[in-house]
């Protein structure tokens, strides 16, 4: 049976590292287009290194940051020029900051909203007469943290939820147009998110961002290469919602059963979690 990914025009955004690195990879060996993008140039060229010279030109590289609106709406135009209409989307890119609201002033609250609900919402609509040509999927990377609240990550806990509430609308509208959209929620994925992350003020059991760097990859029992098996898959499916490692399936289960009572049952279960336990 013939790949699905085999010759279909894949969008990935976030692809220097972490998951969304790994899903160029993994589409890669399926025979897919590559269109990736990300604000580090550095680690595209890398990401295009590990894709394999054989494949160089079925992949385009693009620094592209999802909070530009002009920027988003050239690259659509710019991408269905080089390879024609994308018949997937994959809006990886994202960031987390740090510290409770209180402690955070509006204009970081507001730029973690930017590029990681905005950016999605930006590119959706970019790349929307694209994949209602092809009925295509649209895969929006969401988080555990759109399931849940946790201590210290208002802006991303928002942002993820409204990633989610997006993502499940959208799927309802586009479904008669046969364009299917996927809500992907990772538990702890062992990628750099935490280190990359801006620390407004650190959680009061917490020395220092290498100790709950520490902490985090301690806890993230997913490999990303991993990640992009579970999501591709669930994209093949045409899943509504993907769940991303064992961890985030049985916190999604925990919120479910008890949702008034969660972060109680949540910080017995994973005592020595610390920051943002959700990864890209």
């Amino acid at each position: 049976m013939a790949d699905p990914f085999d010759g279909k025009v894949c969008v990935v955004t976030g692809a220097a590292s972490g998951i969304g690195r790994a899903l160029a990879i993994d589409l890669a060996g399926r025979g897919a287009l590559l269109a990736l993008s990300d604000v580090n140039e550095a680690g595209l060229e890398e990401t295009k290194r590990l894709v394999g010279e054989a494949k160089a030109n079925r992949v385009r590289i693009d620094r592209l940051d999802v909070a530009d609106p002009e920027g988003v709406a050239a690259y659509a135009a710019s991408v269905k020029e080089t390879f024609g209409d994308a018949g997937m989307v994959m809006n990886v890119a994202g960031l987390t900051r740090m510290g409770s609201f209180e402690e955070t002033d509006l204009a970081a609250f507001e730029k973690v909203i930017d590029v990681n609900f905005w950016g999605v919402v930006r590119m959706s609509k970019a790349f929307l007469p694209q994949l209602i040509a092809t009925k295509g999927t649209l895969v929006n990377i969401s988080s555990i943290f759109g399931v849940i609240g946790f201590k210290g990550q208002t802006h991303y806990c928002a942002s993820k939820f409204a990633v989610r509430g997006f993502s499940e609308t959208l799927a309802s509208e586009m479904e008669e147009k046969g364009v299917r959209v996927v809500s992907v929620h990772p538990g702890g994925v062992d990628t750099n998110i935490v280190n990359n992350a801006t620390v407004d003020r650190l959680p009061d059991d917490v020395a220092s961002k290498e100790d709950m760097a520490d902490r985090f990859k301690e806890n993230a029992i997913t490999t990303p290469a991993e990640a992009a098996r579970i999501i591709l898959d669930g994209a093949a499916k045409g899943k509504r919602r993907v769940m991303v490692g064992r961890d985030a399936k049985l916190i999604s289960f925990i919120q479910r059963v008890l949702p008034q009572s969660y972060n109680r049952v949540l910080a017995m279960l994973f005592p020595q979690s610390a920051g943002d336990a959700a990864a890209k």
